[in-house]
Parts: structure tokens; C-alpha cells; sequence
């Protein structure tokens, strides 16, 4: 495929997307610290493959979870929720 992002899909405000990747830990690392860098320099992200975009403008508060299972065959998962950022503004008093 070529690198034209017009070829790319919008994922946009109105439609469902879930998508799972299987990574190797340093694969997955990597991710999070660009991830990681976006959330500390802007309120917008825009994640890509070379079939889709997903932009999306985040508000506060962000809410990461950690979920330890430690029965079995021990499992960590990492939740992080960005709510979406609204534009509007509360309505006056008067």
C-alpha cells in the first residue's frame, strides 16, 4: 500500500471501532511512550495504521485503572479511558 493517507479510513464521532493488537513488550512499550508524550504535550491525538485514523480531542480527567489477577496464571491489565473533550460552555445566570 501506498503512503497516501487519503487511502486511510476516518474513524469518527458516531461509529463504533475496537481493534486488538498482539505486540512483543518493547513493540508495546514504544507505543506507550509516544502515547505518553501526545497526552503531556496536547488535549488531541490521532492514532493510524495504514488502513485507518482515528483523531481524537480528549478532556479530563483521564482515568487509568490497573487490574492485577494474580491467581493462575498471573495477568496486569492497564485501562486508560480519554473522554471525549466537548466544546461547550455552561450556560449563563443571570
Amino acid at each position: 500500500m501506498s503512503d497516501d493517507t487519503s487511502e486511510r479510513t476516518t474513524i469518527r464521532t458516531g461509529r463504533e471501532f475496537e481493534q486488538t493488537f498482539r505486540l512483543d513488550a518493547s513493540e508495546a512499550g514504544a507505543f506507550l511512550v509516544d502515547l505518553g508524550e501526545q497526552l503531556q504535550q496536547d488535549d488531541e491525538l490521532t492514532l493510524t495504521t495504514d488502513e485507518w485514523e482515528l483523531p481524537f480531542a480528549f478532556g479530563e480527567p483521564v482515568e487509568l485503572q490497573v487490574d492485577f489477577d494474580g491467581v493462575d496464571d498471573p495477568e496486569l491489565e492497564l485501562e486508560l479511558e480519554l473522554p471525549g473533550r466537548t466544546d461547550e460552555s455552561a450556560p449563563q445566570v443571570e
